[in-house]
């Protein structure tokens, strides 16, 4: 590293180190070392393939049977069920080890926070789970996994056994409202925050960048781990453009233990 990126680099872990209820917003950004590419960085999914990107929208899913058969192939053909936790993951995992780690917020819908030891009571997934499926008739939900199966069976759109209605996974497709109750502990815990640090995100996606404004009218520190420049980092303490994998474990490192009472 250069002397800017250590200054920096070093700024951070001493902002994490006197945190004592620190705020995570994580992007897509933190699960590409696991394999799974974001959608709209300059190799993302629907960058490359724009057509890819109806498949996420609630209105041409329920529409079309044509695009929900699609979404159902590229599920199965989706390297995401596979995929594990890196090193950025387990790093937070050793934060909220430390006492620090108030809440996780995450755009992710992979579950990869919760497969690397996170505390599922502290993550708060606004986009919802790829896990999971929901009726949009009856709202019964069921595992992906038992979906799939019939997918892999033959059913090309296979639809809710106990109503008949169309599945998709439970995830929030544009078109589609977030949770409110998610997004009102976001902003809470954001508010009531003494470090806020958001991790591979472009923080371009709303209403959940509200948390990021939301700390910072509130006086909160702010730290971005982001390969490519988001429109916060002028009001950010610190901005690191270094590989999540590795920035994030010596952060959290340089932290050390639970933090002292002051």
């Amino acid at each position: 590293m250069d002397t800017d990126e250590t200054t920096a680099e070093t700024t951070a872990a001493s902002l994490v180190r006197e945190a004592r209820r620190i705020v995570v917003l994580t992007g897509a950004g933190i699960s590409t070392d696991s394999g799974i590419p974001d959608f709209r960085g300059p190799n993302g999914v629907w960058t490359k393939n724009p057509q890819a990107e109806k498949t996420a929208t609630l209105a041409h899913y329920v529409g079309d049977p044509a695009v929900r058969q699609r979404a159902w192939q590229a599920r199965i053909d989706s390297g995401m069920f596979g995929a594990r936790p890196n090193a950025g993951h387990r790093a937070l995992v050793d934060l909220e080890h430390t006492g620090r780690l108030d809440t996780l917020i995450t755009q992710n819908v992979d579950g990869l926070h919760q497969a690397a030891g996170s505390d599922p009571a502290r993550v708060v997934e606004v986009h919802g789970t790829v896990h999971e499926v929901v009726c949009l008739t009856c709202a019964d939900r069921a595992p992906m996994e038992r979906a799939l199966e019939r997918v892999r069976a033959g059913e090309a759109d296979p639809v809710c056994r106990r109503c008949g209605g169309i599945l998709k996974s439970a995830t929030i497709s544009f078109g589609q409202n977030l949770v409110e109750a998610d997004l009102e502990r976001s902003f809470r815990a954001a508010g009531d925050s003494d470090l806020f640090v958001a991790i591979g995100t472009s923080l371009a996606v709303y209403p959940i960048a509200h948390a990021v404004s939301t700390a910072l009218e509130a006086g909160v520190p702010l730290v971005i781990v982001n390969a490519e420049p988001t429109p916060f980092d002028r009001h950010a303490e610190v901005v690191l453009h270094a590989p999540i994998g590795e920035v994030l474990p010596r952060l959290v490192a340089a932290a050390g233990g639970p933090p002292s009472d002051r």
